[in-house]
C-alpha cells in the first residue's frame, strides 16, 4: 500500500531508498546510533515508530529501520521493507532471560520463536513454525564468537503482553500465565522478547531470511517477587554489544552471498 507520494504507506520509503540487508530495532531513538556503523550513513524517514537510515557496509547498501514494541508494528514495517526491495533481515533488540545460565549482558541467538502473540495467526495456523534462516544464525554465531560476546542460541517466547510477563503473577489470569511460562522454560526457551515471531513467519510467507540477537537485560525473573516486596527494577542497558554482532554479521552475509554469485 503506497501514499499519494508514491511511499510506503507507514514507513515513508521509496523502491530504491533502502538496502537489501536490514537491521531491525524496537526503539527508533536506536536508528541513528546503529547508522553510525555504516558507511556514508543518511537519514531516509521518520513516520510514527518508525525511522529508516541507509548507508553501506563493504560496499553494500544495507539500512536500518525501527519497528516499534510488538508484533503487529513490527509486521507492517516488514511487509512494506519487502515491497521496498529487502531481504535479509536482522532483528536487533533486548529480551528478558528464561534460563539460569543466561544473564544480564548475554546475546541470544535466536533460532525459532513460540508464537504467543496473535499477530501470526492472521497468516498462517499456529502449527505452522516460526523459524529463523540457518545462514543469519550462522552468521550471528560466528558474528559473536569473532567479537568474544557471550552468546547463547535456542528459541525465544515472542508474547504480546509486556506486563503479563514481568508482572504476571498481578494479572487476573496468572495461574495459567505461569504456567505457560514455566513449560517454556522446560521446553528449553532461553529469552523472551515481542516482535521475532513476526519477523520469522513473513519471512517464511515471502521467502526471506531473517535472524534476532537480543541483548539479556534482565539477571533474574522479575515475577517472581510478591508484589508487596522489593521494587521491581529493570536497568538501563547499553545496545553496543548486540549492535555490533548484528553489523558484523551482515558483513559476514554479504561476503558469503558474493562469494555464491562467482
Amino acid at each position: 500500500m503506497k501514499n499519494e507520494e508514491g511511499k510506503q504507506f507507514h514507513l515513508h520509503i521509496q523502491n530504491g531508498e533502502i538496502g537489501r540487508y536490514v537491521l531491525l530495532p524496537g526503539d527508533p531513538g536506536r536508528c541513528e546510533k546503529i547508522a553510525a556503523y555504516f558507511e556514508n550513513p543518511r537519514f531516509v524517514a521518520q513516520n510514527r515508530e518508525y525511522v529508516t537510515w541507509t548507508g553501506t557496509l563493504l560496499g553494500e547498501k544495507v539500512s536500518v529501520t525501527s519497528t516499534g514494541i510488538g508484533c503487529p508494528s513490527a509486521a507492517i514495517a516488514i511487509e512494506e521493507l519487502v515491497d521496498a526491495g529487502a531481504e535479509t533481515f536482522i532483528r536487533v533488540g533486548s529480551s528478558g532471560a528464561m534460563q539460569p545460565y543466561t544473564h544480564m549482558g548475554d546475546i541470544a541467538i535466536i533460532t525459532a520463536s513460540i508464537r504467543d502473540e496473535g499477530t501470526t495467526s492472521q497468516y498462517l495456523p499456529i502449527e505452522f513454525p516460526a523459524v529463523a534462516d540457518p545462514d543469519v544464525v550462522a552468521a550471528l554465531r560466528e558474528a559473536a564468537a569473532r567479537l568474544g560476546v557471550r552468546h547463547h542460541v535456542g528459541i525465544a517466547q515472542s508474547k504480546d503482553s509486556f506486563y503479563g510477563e514481568v508482572e504476571r503473577n498481578r494479572m487476573p489470569l496468572a495461574p495459567g500465565l505461569e504456567a505457560r511460562w514455566k513449560a517454556f522454560i522446560a521446553g528449553g526457551a532461553i529469552c523472551s522478547e515481542m516482535e521475532s515471531a513476526a519477523l520469522f513467519i513473513l519471512s517464511s510467507i515471502y521467502r526471506k531470511r531473517a535472524g534476532g540477537a537480543m541483548l539479556i537485560i534482565n539477571a533474574d525473573d522479575l515475577a517472581e517477587q510478591a508484589d508487596n516486596t522489593a521494587e521491581k527494577h529493570m536497568a538501563e542497558f547499553d545496545p553496543d554489544g548486540v549492535i555490533r554482532v548484528a553489523v558484523e554479521a551482515l558483513k559476514i552475509l554479504i561476503t558469503n552471498d558474493r562469494q555464491k554469485i562467482k
